[in-house]
Order: structure tokens, then sequence, then C-alpha cells
């Protein structure tokens, strides 16, 4: 058996204002074919898992190009063009092929596509033929179009939001592809379109309930895989919202029925899922009030891995306000500021401009006189088995707070990002964060409390507020009955 694993991902907030170009990708992460590290990223976990089971199964592996480009705006079609072709390169001159196996995201958009995923699953069959199998692992926050379902025989999603199983769905979609491509079952894909575009973290009821539930069904009665596409939000695309994916062992009325049950469960939940958001002010009475630290506070709406800049400064600009002391900030995107901090060095007193250098609607710049606490080159954080690069990085004292500076945007995901960087995160009163949900994981073990904060900050988190034009509607919540089923 012949196997090809291949990885081109990132997520894209069309509402961005930072482009996604090739340095993009090459920067955040790209490994060329053979030299994928042995622990997975996100999205390149499937290529690890087939390594593995290669060494184990006997099969030959062979592998293409593994790159991620952080969240943000439209890729440049030279960019998507280039590591598309780069990809589909290897997978022809690896010919003939039994399976393929690639790691995506599923919200990727550049200039001249609406559907990059879709392009590049359609372009893959067209090389393969018809009799060869195509599997993808994607992050649930995608976008599920007809063009994917053409092209691909299986589709796994993560099921959980933080993303804690994006290893253990990368073992799924190997072992259905692997036994696809022996004849042990015959997968029929089943979707049902629940119209509607919500928040659904499964770290907190009701979607920890539902996931429960969808775990349990699976492994029995033919049923081989359930997934729920989230959807993205930030994204104009025609295909955004959540939708639901059964796969079968070919039992096709069975796994079409219980798509649209689930769906139709799902879509009952809207309105209750999400986190409850306090305004800056009401956070920090929160958190003060706490009697013991370390008080976890989290800027939904200025979140990197949804496409943000990480530079907005409404939370900074509050606390120093108020006069807040013993909290520390992970992180604020600031290129320059970690430039001159890194030439004037540790130790040094300086004026140092922080933050919302990008757009208007992040604030405006917090000016500030800085002690420099630390510096350190090519900085990273972890986020379970990956490592994430934050750049070259600095930490800054002023007014009893202590902030990140960073220049490769990264939302935060776990306490190391300030271990890192020379704060202790159990001796804060407060750590504040640029993070929706990733986070909750590894701060959840330590934070006395965890505050979501709604500062109204740049990504677009009410979709009732949004001006998309290419969105297919209807779809909840701008429309209040999506299904037809007489509601008001």
């Amino acid at each position: 058996m012949r196997v090809f694993a291949a990885s081109l991902a990132t997520e894209t907030n069309t509402f961005s204002p930072i482009p996604t170009d090739l340095a993009s990708f090459h920067g955040t992460f790209y490994a060329p074919p053979g030299q994928h590290p042995e622990t997975p990223t996100l999205c390149s976990a499937p290529m690890v898992v087939a390594r593995r089971r290669a060494r184990e199964d006997g099969f030959t592996l062979i592998e293409g190009t593994a790159t991620w480009a952080e969240p943000a705006g439209i890729v440049s079609r030279d960019a998507y063009e280039t590591l598309r072709d780069e990809i589909l390169g290897q997978a022809a001159s690896a010919l003939p092929l039994d399976v393929v196996i690639l790691g995506l995201h599923g919200a990727m958009v550049a200039h001249g596509y609406d559907d990059c995923e879709g392009d590049f699953v359609r372009r893959i069959r067209e090389i393969v033929g018809p009799g060869a199998v195509i599997a993808a692992e994607f992050d649930p926050h995608s976008h599920l179009t007809q063009q994917r379902l053409d092209a691909l025989d299986i589709l796994v999603m993560f099921k959980e939001v933080p993303h804690t199983d994006f290893a253990d769905r990368a073992e799924e979609v190997v072992d259905l592809a692997l036994r696809m491509a022996r004849k042990e079952i015959a997968p029929h894909v089943a979707v049902f379109d629940c119209r509607m575009l919500e928040m659904l973290p499964t770290s907190r009821q009701p979607m920890r309930g539902y996931v429960d539930r969808i775990k349990a069904l699976e492994g029995k009665d033919g049923v081989l895989s359930i997934s729920v596409v989230h959807g993205f939000s930030a994204a104009d695309v025609p295909d955004a919202g959540a939708q639901i994916i059964v796969i079968t062992d070919n039992r096709p009325e069975m796994g079409e029925r219980l798509a649209r049950d689930l769906g139709m469960e799902l879509f009952a939940l809207r309105g209750t899922t999400g986190h409850t958001y306090l305004s800056i002010d009401d956070a920090i009475d929160a958190a003060l009030a706490e009697p013991r630290g370390p008080v976890v506070l989290t800027d939904v709406w200025d979140n990197p891995g949804g496409g943000t800049a990480g530079d907005a400064t409404f939370v900074l600009r509050r606390f120093i306000e108020r006069g807040v002391r013993d909290a520390a900030f992970g992180t604020i995107w600031d290129p320059l500021a970690v430039k001159l901090c890194m030439a004037a060095g540790v130790g040094a007193e300086m004026p140092l401009r922080i933050g919302a250098k990008l757009a208007p609607r992040h604030g405006e710049p917090v000016d500030v006189h800085a002690v420099v606490k630390a510096v350190v080159p090519n900085a990273v954080q972890h986020f379970r088995d990956s490592v994430v690069p934050l750049g070259d990085s600095a930490t800054v004292a002023f007014g009893g707070l202590e902030v990140i500076l960073n220049s490769n945007r990264a939302q935060s995901f776990e306490p190391d990002l300030f271990s890192n960087l020379g704060i202790d995160p159990l001796k804060k009163k407060m750590l504040v964060l640029k993070s929706a949900n990733h986070f909750f994981g590894a701060f959840s073990k330590i934070a006395s409390r965890i505050i979501y904060i709604d500062a109204g900050g740049p990504y677009p988190g009410d979709p009732r507020k949004v001006d998309y034009k290419k969105l297919r509607r209807p779809i909840w919540p701008l429309d209040p009955d999506p299904h037809g089923m007489g509601l008001g």
C-alpha cells in the first residue's frame, strides 16, 4: 500500500486587515518532505500518526509538505497557489497512490478562492483518480462545502473546543482511511446543515453533554464517526455555519436520519452555548473581589487565533487608568516595541509606546515608562505537544503591571507563556490573556476563577452586526426561522 500525507492550513478572518502571504506560512510553520517533527502540530497531526502506522503496518508512506500560517486576513493568491501546487506536484510524483491523508483547517480563503480546501482536494482527486481513498482531518471552525464532500471519502473534525483532541482525531482519520483502503469498511458520509452561526465551546454545558452523547454513539450500529462543524463566523463565505457529519459503514438512510436528528438537537441549543462575557470594569471588579489568585481574564474579541492582531489595548488601558496592580498580560503584539526593548537590554528604563498600531478599532497606543525585565529571542509557548512560536519577545514592567510583548502573533495557550518570559504565573493575582477557548485546558488547572471579557475588540463577535455579502441565507441569528418551523 502506498500512502501520501501532507498538510496545508490556516484560518482566514476575511474582516482582518492583516494579509497572509507566503512568508506568513514559512515564518510560522513550514516542513518540506521528510522534515516534519515527531511531535504533531494542530493541523498536521495526521502526518505524525501516518508515520507511526507506516512503521507498525509496513506500508509505504510518502510525506509531502506541511505548513501552517497564524490566522489572519485573506491569503494572497500567490501564496495559496504556490503551496497548493507544491503539494500537488509531490502527490503526482508519488503515483500510484492508494491513500491520501491530509491535515487541513477548513477556513482558508484566498484572493480568488472562497473555498481553498475544496479547490485543493478536488485537484488531489483529479491526480490520484477515483479509486484512491482521500481522508482529511479538519478544525471544527471550518466551512463545509459540496466541493469537499465530492472529493473526500472521509472527513473528521476535532470534537473539542478548546482543541485538546486534535491528536486523537488524527488517529481516527488515519485508521478509517486505512480500513477503507483494505475494504474492511465502506464509509458513507451524511450531512445536515444546522443553518446557524454560534459559539460552541465544549468546556461547558450544554455542549459538553452534547459531545459526550456523540462519542457514545460512535462504534455502535455501524456508526464510524460523527463530527460537528462549528463554522467560523469571521469569514464572509457562502457556506459558513454549523453542520453535522455522520459517517456510517454503508448505512446511508440511518446516517442521514441521525445527522438530521443531531443537527436539529444542536439547533435547539442556539443561544445557550456561549460563555458569559463581562465588561472590562465588571471583569476587573470581579477579579479584585476574588480572595486569591491567579484570576484568569481573557480578552476574547482580540484573539490572534481568530485572525486578529492581538494588539488591542482596551483592557490594558483600563487597568492603568484604575491603578490595578499585580497583573501580568500575555501578550500584546508589538514587534517594534520588542526591537526597542532588545536594543535597550534587560534592566533598561525607557519610555515606550505599546500596542494598537494596526487599525483604529484596536484602540489607542499606551504610553508608559517601562523597565525591561526580560528579553527572549525566538520565544515559544506550548499547546499540548505543539510548540508555538512567539518570535522575539520581551517583558516590561510599569505601574505594578507586567506585559509580555511578542513579535509573532499568537493567542495565549499555556502558563509557560509567562514562565518562559520570566513571570511566575502562580504568584500573580491576575493573568490577562488574548484567547477565546484554547487557553482553558491548561489555565483552568491553575486559575481560581476564569473571566471572559467583552472589550468590543476587532473580532466580529456578534454575527448580527456583521455586514456579510456572500453568506448564504437564511441562517440564525440573522434569520430567526431558517428551517421554516414557524418560529417568531
